[in-house]
């Protein structure tokens, strides 16, 4: 008879690849953040370089690049990723600061704001709508793809709850974030058989300065503090909070893991739960409340 290792057709070696594949630790991997300066970029460097990856940030503001990766031994570059050609240097620069090494995870995080309805988007606000959270992610993705397929890499998209949903009078973001989807996707489509993954997370309302901008807004329109804004904001969502910055940097240091190794295509849901609220039955949960 054979033996039960061998009739599963185990090798010697197969116990110690399983351990290392089971593990969220990025030992001596190269990771380049945009948008790394401020919020989730920033809690994703840190938690990128406490599994033991070596984090390069990049930003068009130098300084909170700078302050982050001192705190976290990493490697800032000031760039816009918004333009090929300083993507195309960044990348470089990380490169030879890490002695040669190729990328292994880069994480597409920058994104800002495209506010308006579409009678009150002009061509202009379209352009850096699309720009700011559409072109960033895939000229990263682009340019890092040579280094991906050598290492077998992992890209990481942030897009949101409004990639999925959308807002009153945000066209220019949700059309952005939920173009991120589908960039996410067809990254998974074309290069998984080179091993590259590419998975895609969404939050919702998340503790960072821009929410806390907006928060402040919504005090101002009568809700009170900021505190009492961000309440408001999260009543209806089923933990009634909004995520950390941290909550959401957990998640992305899991799918640039091993442990996320069956994982590619995927949108991941970091919300508290807001995308499974139906709202045609917030009337009946509210009635049933008094």
């Amino acid at each position: 008879m054979i033996g039960g290792a061998q009739a599963r057709g185990r090798s010697p070696h197969n116990d110690d690849e399983r351990q290392h594949q089971n593990t969220m630790r990025l030992d001596g991997k190269v990771a380049v953040i945009t948008g790394g300066g401020t919020g989730i970029g920033a809690a994703a460097a840190r938690s990128l370089a406490a599994a033991g990856a070596r984090v390069a940030v990049t930003g068009r503001r130098p300084e909170p690049l700078q302050a982050v990766a001192q705190e976290i031994g990493g490697f800032a570059v000031a760039g816009d990723a918004a333009k090929a050609d300083e993507v195309r240097n960044t990348l470089a620069a990380v490169r030879e600061h890490f002695g040669g090494a190729p990328i292994d995870v880069v994480v597409a995080n920058a994104g800002g704001h495209g506010l308006g309805s579409a009678l009150d988007t002009d061509d202009a606000g379209w352009a850096t709508s699309w720009d700011v959270n559409v072109t960033t992610a895939f000229l990263l993705a682009r340019e890092a793809l040579p280094d991906l397929i050598q290492t077998q890499g992992s890209i990481v998209v942030v897009s949101s709850l409004a990639g999925v949903m959308a807002g009153p009078d945000v066209l220019g973001y949700t059309t952005g974030k939920h173009a991120l989807i589908g960039l996410t996707k067809s990254l998974a489509r074309d290069y998984g058989k080179h091993g590259v993954r590419a998975n895609a997370v969404c939050p919702g309302w998340v503790r960072t300065p821009m929410a806390d901008e907006q928060m402040d807004e919504l005090g101002a329109l009568g809700a009170g503090t900021r505190e009492e804004a961000y309440a408001l904001a999260t009543s209806e969502v089923p933990l009634r909070r909004a995520a950390t910055a941290e909550d959401i940097a957990n998640i992305v240091t899991f799918l640039a893991s091993p442990l996320s190794a069956a994982m590619t295509g995927t949108t991941v849901m970091a919300d508290c739960g807001a995308h499974v609220v139906d709202l045609p039955t917030l009337a009946f949960e509210r009635l049933q409340q008094h």
